[in-house]
């Protein structure tokens, strides 16, 4: 009998409920007003110029292939059976090519969790220059520079936080008052997280401008896993990667979360969703293989590790990565399942996850692997962070990127991804989740409480 295991909101035990949230995700570290940005900008966009995508089922010619398949992506719309299925073998093939931890030079833009939220993931390329390919990209209108934000990582412009605080949302669930000295709910704050980096310059106020955006626009992208589940557009958001991937297959790395999983998606929502819009199971079979070939990790410039969860007692070296047979589910123990599903946490080495698989790994674990290993940093994802990023333990060894924003349209967080240039110095960019009269809802779902609870 296997059991089943904690995922990072709540227990994967629960089949019949999605209302209970664990604080290993919607309350870790929860507090609206604290920010502890540094060299980052947060987003904020006005209304858009150009139509809202709509989703739907895509309308292709007889001759189409991974040009309109990506166009249709891009417009929300879901392929037909048989293009998924081809290009799900397209995927499977650039995959297959790709050793478990592959390498990515840098300019490069490191994203978190998507979890199905597509309006989203159009947001976070924006944010990023664009995907691959894209030569006339929409720009965001206001950008708060880290200039703007003083120490001790707090907003103190009460016009700034009220821009952060705004996701532009309605119904969003605040799990705290509006009180600046409210202390955080759920786990306690670790060590080292109240505190991203040096400050310095913050005095020059916001900068309005319609062409800043992070990125340059040619940069390398890595998505560190959980593409699917929980959102209204999982499929959707799995078909644009994909599309990307294929036809820019040296752009864009996928590395495996522990929601790449059929056991998982059973559960959170991508295997009823492939269901529903295909009447039949085929297509998230299809998918379900495409996640055996995911890697397991991302190395950029031989220094900064990027993996879903974390680390492993079975791991010393970066080498046993290389040799975990990764072309299969992931397993319910061992190196393979604890990259996905570990945690960092104020702990002397390791200790048990309160997940049900992994393993919470501590300072000095972090500290050693990276030493061993020639590495500057461990970026990981796995867990939400209301703040967008987060630096754990003293030394700042391991990051947490988290691109979500609003996750489960309902926790009122913001999102980041993690921009990293030549001089491997890791810069952030916040966004906040795009307004309702920019996304579309799924026909029947009023808004996320009918879907989530």
């Amino acid at each position: 009998m296997v059991a089943i295991m904690q995922d990072d909101s709540r227990s994967e035990g629960s089949i019949s409920s999605e209302s209970e949230f664990s604080e290993y995700d919607l309350d870790y570290d929860y507090h609206p007003d604290r920010t502890d940005f540094t060299e980052s900008q947060i987003y904020h966009f006005s209304k858009m110029t150009t139509p809202v995508p709509r989703p739907g089922p895509a309308k292709l010619g007889p001759r189409s292939g991974l040009p309109e398949w990506l166009a249709e992506a891009k417009q929300c719309h879901y392929l037909p059976e048989s293009a998924m299925k081809q290009l799900c073998e397209m995927v499977k093939e650039c995959l297959m090519e790709e050793s478990n931890i592959q390498p990515v030079a840098t300019p490069v833009t490191i994203c978190g969790d998507i979890h199905g939220q597509f309006y989203d993931l159009l947001e976070l390329f924006r944010i990023a220059g664009g995907m691959p390919g894209e030569t006339n990209v929409q720009a965001p209108t206001t950008v708060i520079n880290s200039d703007a934000l003083e120490p001790p990582t707090e907003i103190t412009d009460p016009k700034l936080r009220k821009k952060i605080r705004s996701t532009s949302d309605s119904g969003v669930e605040s799990a705290s008052g509006e009180d600046d000295d409210d202390e955080p709910r759920g786990r306690p704050r670790t060590a080292g997280g109240s505190s991203r980096g040096g400050s310095s310059g913050r005095d020059s106020g916001i900068n309005i401008g319609a062409n800043q955006v992070s990125g340059t626009g040619n940069q390398n992208f890595i998505f560190l896993g959980d593409f699917v589940d929980r959102g209204y557009f999982s499929l959707e958001t799995f078909t644009l990667l994909m599309c990307l991937k294929a036809m820019y297959p040296d752009k864009i790395t996928l590395v495996r979360g522990n929601h790449e999983s059929r056991q998982i998606t059973q559960v959170y929502g991508f295997y009823e969703e492939c269901q529903q819009k295909y009447g039949n199971a085929s297509v998230w079979k299809s998918c379900c293989q495409v996640f055996d070939f995911l890697v397991l990790a991302a190395i950029v410039d031989g220094e900064v590790l990027c993996v879903h969860g974390g680390l492993s007692p079975e791991i010393r070296t970066v080498d046993q990565i290389r040799v975990v047979a990764r072309a299969q589910e992931i397993p319910h123990e061992g190196a393979f399942c604890d990259l996905v599903w570990s945690d960092p946490e104020e702990v002397d080495t390791w200790a048990v996850s309160p997940r049900g698989a992994g393993w919470l790994f501590g300072d000095k674990v972090a500290n050693e692997f990276n030493h061993v290993n020639g590495l500057k940093l461990i970026a990981r994802a796995h867990q939400l962070v209301n703040e967008g990023y987060k630096y754990h333990f003293a030394q700042k060894s391991v990051v947490t990127v988290w691109s979500a924003p609003n996750y489960c349209y309902r926790c009122g967080n913001v999102a980041s991804i993690m921009n990293v240039g030549e001089d491997l110095s890791p810069k952030f960019s916040i966004f906040s989740a795009v307004p309702e009269d920019q996304r579309a809802v799924p026909a029947g779902r009023r808004g996320a409480g009918d879907y989530f609870l």
